[in-house]
């Protein structure tokens, strides 16, 4: 036996069962639809009966009717991710097409009165996604490309701006790469944006500055540095080589390899940006990684170098991505259990703060600075905090620093290339008294008597650099920090003095006419 199904509807709208300006059609004496009234109204939709419902229970609804089938559009596969274009995909469907269902059938109604209202959100052209495969199109930068040419080509930093060619940093100086067209703003804006995510893109938006790492396979890592410059982008991409090489491939004197040994406290390497202070760090973990059976954490921004675990375990934090700060990350470190502890930079008091108390809680910290040599490093430090802390903390300092590394780097003579040029301050008892004491311009003095424990200037390692016919004078005398003593070092002093006694003779002999 078939019944009908009971119309859908609302009882307060007239004609839909039984309004309240409607008159009753078949309805009981108390008000309840008939089974009758229910037939009269109800769709010719059949079911099979199988138990009779009381009277008092709702009718099932009806089903929905569905949508029509829409016909396939034809699209393309892919497309190019623009600023302004956010392509979608629904799951299951071919690329390039949108689902099609029920809501597609009829375009939505105004919203009720109390009803929640939705968030507006902006058309899906403000919010290109990043990430999706994407067609290159004619004016658009060949990163891969022109990274490939930097490498083979020996650079160590390409260069991506408005209005010139890719150029690449060989030997120190910037030289165009050869046969490629000048960069073009869209081009450039379009192909950054494919090598980042979208939390990256939201960040360098926010701040139009961005740090981010970026690796091509089977050629290297690269460091990059992504900006704002007259209302276009620019990027520098330094290149991170996969393999670390040990510290004597770089030329860091061997008395740098002791600082990998230490059992605790703070130990700084320091230099002029791309002077190699990550190279030489990487070089010193790793030494400490193959040799040693403890934890290392790094706190970096972004990590440059991959570590892999050999005798110790590595843990390597990105700023912007495993935490928020170089501080933020420093305070939770110790209670980590680390050994060792690797700070990509001291930017501010509160990071300088939280590595000098791990250092003198039994850590052995590395970190970077941005100064030229021993004693302006250390005043550095100190200057940082306030003037009622700076006794507080030259005494925090003498107790807990092991060693300063200062770098450059030098521009070989007679074959491409460059040479590091180091100066080492080792923490002794006579220089902690002239860092507690404040008396850090003595310190000069204190690392050229201190050559037998291994401590040099830069002017005593620029100076056996130029006997070694590893750089030229010229270059030296560039890098030195006195020029009276790189003079006396290199013999040229005494030629000065010389020179100037002939030229004075020479003048006695014109006056003697």
């Amino acid at each position: 036996m078939n019944e009908l199904t009971a119309p859908t509807g609302d009882p307060t709208v007239p004609g839909s069962m039984n309004g309240p300006n409607d008159p009753p059609r078949y309805a009981s004496p108390d008000g309840v639809p008939t089974r009758r009234s229910l037939a009269a109204n109800a769709p010719q939709v059949y079911r099979p009966y199988t138990q009779e419902a009381p009277h008092d229970v709702a009718p099932p609804p009806p089903p929905q009717p569905l949508a029509a089938p829409q016909p396939p559009q034809s699209q393309p596969t892919s497309r190019s991710v623009q600023q302004g274009s956010a392509p979608t995909q629904a799951h299951g469907a071919p690329a390039g097409q949108r689902q099609q269902g029920p809501a597609a059938a009829a375009p939505p109604g105004p919203p009720q009165a109390g009803a929640p209202q939705r968030a507006s959100r902006p058309p899906a052209a403000s919010s290109p996604r990043i990430g999706m495969s994407r067609q290159v199109q004619d004016d658009d930068v060949n990163l891969e490309k022109v990274l490939r040419a930097m490498v083979e080509a020996g650079g160590s930093d390409l260069h991506l701006t408005v209005g010139a060619p890719p150029m690449i940093r060989r030997n120190g100086s910037l030289v165009p790469l050869d046969d490629e067209p000048m960069v073009l703003q869209e081009g450039l804006q379009r192909t950054l944006f494919s090598i980042m995510t979208q939390k990256q893109r939201e960040k360098f938006e926010l701040d139009l500055e961005l740090d981010f790492a970026h690796a091509v396979r089977g050629l290297s890592r690269f460091r990059v540095n992504m900006y704002q410059q007259r209302e276009s982008m620019g990027a520098v991409f330094r290149v991170i080589p996969y393999d670390i090489k040990p510290l004597e491939d770089l030329g860091v004197p061997a008395v740098v390899s002791n600082f990998a040994g230490l059992p605790r406290g703070l130990v700084l390497v320091t230099g002029p940006t791309g002077s190699g202070k990550s190279t030489t760090l990487a070089s010193i973990v790793d030494l400490a990684n193959r040799t040693r059976s403890d934890h290392i954490m790094t706190v970096e921004d972004p990590i440059e170098f991959l570590h892999r675990h050999k005798k110790c375990i590595v843990n390597q934090r990105e700023v912007g991505t495993d935490t928020h700060s170089f501080a933020a990350a420093l305070k939770h470190v110790l209670r980590q259990d680390p050994d060792i502890i690797l700070v990509g930079e001291l930017r501010d008091l509160e990071t300088m703060s939280v590595a000098l108390t791990a250092a003198e809680t039994g850590h052995l910290v590395f970190a970077t600075l941005h100064t030229q040599d021993a004693a302006q490093t250390i005043d550095r430090i100190i200057d940082v905090f306030p003037p009622e802390q700076q006794g507080q903390v030259r005494t925090q300092l003498a107790s807990a620093l092991q060693g300063v590394v200062c770098q450059t780097l030098c521009k070989r003579t007679g074959r491409p290339g460059r040479v590091v040029a180091t100066e080492v301050m080792i923490a002794t008892p006579a220089i902690r008294n002239l860092v507690r004491e404040g008396k850090t311009h003595q310190i000069y003095s204190a690392m050229q008597a201190g050559q037998q424990l291994g401590m040099h200037t830069l002017d005593q390692h620029l100076a056996d650099l130029v006997r070694t016919n590893q750089i030229s004078y010229e270059t030296g005398l560039e890098k030195c920090h006195h020029v009276e003593d790189y003079n006396k070092l290199t013999g040229r002093q005494a030629r000065m003095n010389q020179g100037g006694a002939t030229l004075q003779q020479a003048a006695t002999n014109i006056g003697g006419f």
